[in-house]
């Protein structure tokens, strides 16, 4: 399967299916995640109550879990969407935000994974915590790079069945065997807050349309990446890096993918 070419046409497919994408998000990225989404041409649905989001699990194209400020209520019902996409054979994605660095969290994505999400999607310090290996980063914050991460990703996708994505100035994509390596982005993206959020959400768009989650996933990546380096280098700062980003999610298209995509894949890791 030839990447970026492939990654032309999930983005394509996308556009065309406009998947409708349930995600259970947190209060400060929900605005941003639903633009994003409907910049890169699906359909968001932010639904969260545990009398709704069962349903919606069940029928959506993807659900996207993000734990990010869970309380109890949200808790519940993230455990029983997760459960209803899991028996309706719907794909569903975990964004574990600061678990190991908070107690109750880090419980939940646990009880989660009972659920085999297809991707979980976090930062390094995120990943290694999840994966029994670090306990988290600074709050939100990674203090670990991804490149160390990558041994903890590859045992908890070997683990779980999940591919597993390491977020970092180089993005890493693993299945526990195969693994891809996305090196797009800038250094200014850390500044704008729930740009990970926004990788792990645009990850519920492409694994509504692709079915091999590993690919989806490392798509996914190149999308965000490409578009924030691009954005990056005429951007006055992280506030209008982040409009930016959602502008060039709607103008992406395949020859900027092409021309800027810097992906690298290995069919096997240590």
């Amino acid at each position: 399967m030839g990447t970026v070419e492939s990654a032309c046409e999930t983005l394509s497919a996308i556009r065309k299916n406009s998947p409708l994408v349930h995600n259970m998000t947190n209060i400060v990225v929900a605005n941003t995640t639903a633009n994003a989404l409907l910049a890169i041409g699906a359909s968001p649905a932010m639904v969260d109550g545990p009398e709704e989001a069962p349903e919606l699990s069940g029928v959506a194209g993807a659900l996207v879990v993000n734990v990010g400020t869970v309380v109890p209520a949200q808790a519940e019902a993230m455990k029983l969407a997760t459960a209803a996409a899991h028996k309706a054979g719907r794909p569903w994605v975990l964004d574990p935000v600061a678990v190991g660095a908070l107690t109750f969290r880090t419980k939940l994505a646990a009880d989660l994974l009972d659920n085999i999400p297809s991707v979980i999607r976090g930062n390094a310090s995120e990943i290694m915590a999840l994966a029994g290996q670090g306990r988290g980063g600074k709050g939100v914050d990674s203090i670990d790079s991804s490149v160390a991460a990558l041994a903890g990703a590859t045992e908890l996708a070997k683990r779980t069945g999940a591919v597993v994505v390491v977020s970092g100035p180089v993005d890493y994509i693993t299945d526990g065997n195969r693994t891809a390596e996305v090196a797009n982005g800038n250094e200014m993206m850390p500044y704008v807050t729930g740009l990970g959020c926004t990788a792990t959400a645009l990850i519920g768009a492409t694994l509504a349309v692709c079915d091999e989650p590993f690919y989806a996933a490392t798509y996914a990546m190149v999308y965000l990446g490409v578009v924030g380096e691009i954005a990056a280098k005429n951007t006055a700062g992280p506030a209008s890096l982040q409009l930016d980003i959602i502008n060039g999610l709607y103008h992406l298209n395949g020859d900027v993918i092409k021309a800027t995509a810097r992906v690298e894949m290995h069919e096997a890791v240590a």
